[in-house]
């Protein structure tokens, strides 16, 4: 568990507990609330490793999530302020810990999605077109189910989206083909290989690319 920082701590502190637990932001707290999160950059800047964390200006202050939020939450939040944690506090907004990215890159991987065995594909339309229930309706006619899915904006083409399905057959031969004649457009699919033995390996790589990172 990453500890925080109190404003009172030095710089040469922080740059300590960052290589001690090998992140490149920490959390910085006075009186149990969440101040800010210090970097790595922010201290190199200075050229100042004693000042006082109550000296520098600290960014994420809002960078924060309730107790019971959803891991989907967490990731928003953790890419709207472009930090590697998030903050979690109580219903007094008081400090009770943080999440990293990794954190949720693990509790994510335990999900139905990443383990059962299956496919991922990737499908590219306008968004006044997105159905899920006739995406669905295409693959259950292929006797298979979709898992699991995620729509991400397409940030090169304005209007349009990228939809990523886990669908639980990893031949998608039929699918593709199903889903081609009725106007959706394929940009990717990724198989898992059933004798491979790399499994927690590969089931890492197929996270990776159901979240389209």
């Amino acid at each position: 568990m990453i500890p925080p920082l109190k404003v009172t701590d030095d710089a040469h502190k922080a740059i300590v507990w960052m290589e001690e637990f090998r992140c490149n932001f920490l959390p910085v707290v006075d009186g149990g609330l969440l101040k800010g999160f210090i970097s790595e950059e922010i201290i190199l800047e200075s050229n100042d490793i004693d000042k006082d964390l109550s000296q520098f200006e600290l960014i994420g202050k809002e960078c924060t999530v309730g107790l019971d939020s959803h891991f989907y939450d967490i990731l928003k939040a953790a890419a709207q302020y472009k930090l590697q944690m998030v903050c979690v506090v109580d219903e007094h907004g008081k400090y009770a810990g943080v999440i990293t990215l990794q954190d949720i890159m693990t509790s994510f991987a335990q999900t139905a999605a990443v383990q059962m065995p299956g496919a991922v594909l990737v499908l590219s339309m306008d968004l006044i077109d997105y159905s899920l229930a006739e995406i669905c309706r295409y693959v259950e006619e292929n006797n298979a189910k979709v898992i699991s899915s995620l729509m991400f904006e397409d940030p090169l083409d304005k209007g349009k989206i990228k939809v990523t399905l886990k669908i639980n057959q990893i031949d998608l031969t039929r699918i593709v083909a199903t889903l081609e004649r009725f106007g959706y457009r394929v940009i990717g699919q990724y198989q898992e290989t059933p004798s491979s033995t790399s499994g927690e390996q590969e089931r890492l790589e197929m996270l990776m690319k159901y979240l389209d990172m």
